[in-house]
């Protein structure tokens, strides 16, 4: 595997560029929750996606072509058709759901990736790591409060893209293995722009106004610089010390929700989002931990 040279580590600054790239992601969702009323889910994604390329092209520009090389070519390539599958279902989601509501109902990936780890790599889970996930469930279903019409059932597309988006991490882990985190970002890009491509002339719809242009171009922008910032997180600080700010998703989806659609999460989805964040983050802990005593 060739050993691409990082900047020394920054706590400070990878955890500023992570919150960041959070502040913008959300952003870009808030844009692609307003044009769903104008084009299909695909097309918007297609836009997006544009943008997390150029944020790619500038890697491959800082780092070399080397970053294309893998051992696991095939494994790189269904990790970027999970990641194509996982968007279209958030974005198809957020068209009936309120922001906040699909961010916070989104909080229940680090259990699937749980899930899945044991599944999938035979992990080894302790009864507080289970109790955990069971908690943070019970938190998802206060969010979603299934049969009681609260929230709009397509929110069970974001817990179906949040399974997804947990999947790519379990295939993330095994990929660490023998490529570089960059390695993945490219490929997981490269795939996706490509495979999301084939059927955008299917759902192409000319934007009728420069509002929606600009729309349109701004989203992928904000994407572009939040995989930047995202990018540059990783490389100024551990995956561990920057991963549990995205939580922070909650907080701008909020904002955003309330000031560009005039939605605001019930008393019940703060709550559930209290117990899926605290589940999480304890969930996040132990395997930390976990993972330092196996070095150790």
């Amino acid at each position: 595997m060739t050993t691409i040279s990082l900047p020394l580590a920054n706590e400070r600054l990878g955890v500023i560029c992570m919150i960041g790239a959070m502040f913008l992601f959300a952003a870009a969702d808030a844009h692609a929750k307003f044009l769903t009323a104008s084009f299909h889910p695909v097309q918007i994604i297609w836009f997006r996606q544009a943008g997390l390329l150029l944020g790619v092209i500038y890697l491959l520009h800082r780092h070399g072509l080397s970053l294309l090389q893998t051992s696991q070519r095939s494994l790189q390539v269904v990790r970027g058709i999970l990641a194509i599958g996982s968007s279209v279902l958030f974005v198809t989601a957020v068209k009936y759901v309120a922001l906040a509501d699909a961010v916070a109902a989104s909080f229940v990936a680090p259990f699937f990736v749980t899930i899945f780890g044991v599944l999938m790599l035979g992990e080894k889970v302790g009864l507080r790591r289970w109790s955990a996930v069971v908690v943070g469930f019970f938190g998802a279903l206060i969010i979603v409060r299934p049969g009681l019409g609260v929230v709009h059932p397509a929110v069970m597309l974001v817990v179906a893209a949040a399974a997804i988006y947990a999947a790519r991490q379990v295939i993330g882990r095994v990929l660490s293995r023998t490529d570089q985190t960059l390695t993945t970002i490219v490929y997981t890009a490269l795939t996706s722009s490509i495979l999301i491509s084939i059927p955008l002339p299917l759902f192409w719809i000319t934007p009728d106004s420069q509002l929606l242009w600009l729309l349109l171009i701004s989203m992928s922008v904000l994407a572009s610089v939040g995989e930047v910032l995202l990018i540059k997180a990783l490389e100024c600080a551990e995956a561990a010390t920057v991963a549990p700010i995205h939580y922070t998703l909650i907080i701008w989806g909020t904002v955003y929700g309330f000031l560009f659609f005039g939605q605001f999460p019930d008393r019940w989805t703060w709550i559930g989002t209290a117990i899926v964040t605290a589940a999480g983050l304890y969930t996040f802990r132990r395997e930390r931990l976990s993972k330092a005593d196996t070095v150790s």
